[in-house]
């Protein structure tokens, strides 16, 4: 198991180095200038302290590796839009509010999936099952900001039962969480569905009720322990929409998250803000597949055992 881990750990080393890279270079391929949110005439001189500041006035590769010294020290730069603060400040601030809608969008998201998964795998073919399929379907075709788009008009505009923008309270989290939420309950609700139809058709199954097992030991320890393993897999690149897909909807809400400072560093040129959010998204990403990895063989064996072989 200790191998397994360092392995996995190295791998994901690597991934955040070349990641890390590829963002750092892309960058600076982006037309503007990174300057012009500070201000559009700045006197020459200010220009060249300025530049001289960031480090912008050195060669690439120069800069490149200043990127690297500064990053193993835990410094990720100073934003260039926001003078004096910090891209960690930025992050430690703003990253709890993504965190806290996409944590409740993710939790919503994967307790329902699952549970109407096995519901339309015990009654396939049945009205139950078609109403998930096609709730499923839509789900995964209309994207995040649509589904906000209809909440706000529904729930705010009409049955005013929650505000439509603002932050603070519970009230304010609540849809924003259920726009996240659509995407995870439909891919959820697929795998558990497909894997819940696969698991029941195999010989153990049967051997179970022959035994006289009952159907609730047979549901919960036999089939949905076994079907859900396969849908662990897909936890990882739902927990990073806990900070990709919340950027567009976090500004449909107002929701003072990272996806606002992403979105305005993006439309600025901020180099030091971009670079820094999408370090710690890639990061967290990488991190969340790390992890799901040593779920996965915690509770299936055979991983490590065919690792060995």
């Amino acid at each position: 198991m200790f191998k397994f881990i360092v392995k996995r750990f190295g791998y994901m080393l690597l991934t955040l180095f070349i990641a890390c890279s590829i963002t750092f270079f892309l960058i600076r391929l982006m037309p503007g200038d990174p300057l012009a949110a500070m201000g559009r005439s700045l006197p020459e001189q200010v220009r060249i302290n300025y530049m001289a500041k960031y480090g912008l006035d050195k060669p690439l590769l120069v800069q490149y590796g200043l990127f690297w010294k500064n990053f193993l020290h835990g410094n990720l730069g100073e934003s260039l839009q926001y003078p004096g603060r910090t891209v960690i400040d930025v992050i430690k601030q703003h990253a709890p509010i993504s965190a806290r809608v996409g944590g409740q969008g993710l939790i919503i998201g994967v307790s329902l999936g699952i549970v109407l998964g096995i519901l339309a795998a015990f009654n396939r073919g049945k009205w139950i099952d078609g109403g998930v399929m096609i709730f499923a379907v839509i789900g995964i075709s209309v994207p995040s900001f649509v589904m906000a788009s209809l909440l706000q008009f529904i729930f705010a505009v009409n049955l005013r039962l929650f505000p439509v923008i603002g932050w603070g309270e519970f009230k304010h989290t609540v849809l924003p969480s259920l726009a996240l939420s659509f995407g995870s309950i439909a891919i959820y609700a697929r795998y558990l569905r497909a894997n819940c139809l696969d698991v029941i058709g195999q010989d153990y199954i049967l051997t179970a009720k022959a035994k006289g097992v009952s159907n609730i030991s047979l549901v919960v320890k036999h089939i949905i322990r076994n079907a859900i393993l396969p849908a662990i897999t897909i936890l990882g690149t739902q927990v990073i929409n806990i900070f990709t897909g919340s950027i567009v909807v976090e500004s449909m809400f107002s929701v003072p998250g990272l996806g606002k400072y992403y979105t305005e560093a993006i439309l600025a040129n901020d180099y030091s803000m971009v670079m820094g959010e999408t370090v710690f998204i890639t990061a967290m990403f990488i991190f969340a597949v790390f992890m799901i990895d040593i779920l996965y063989s915690l509770i299936d064996p055979r991983i490590r055992l065919a690792g060995k072989r």
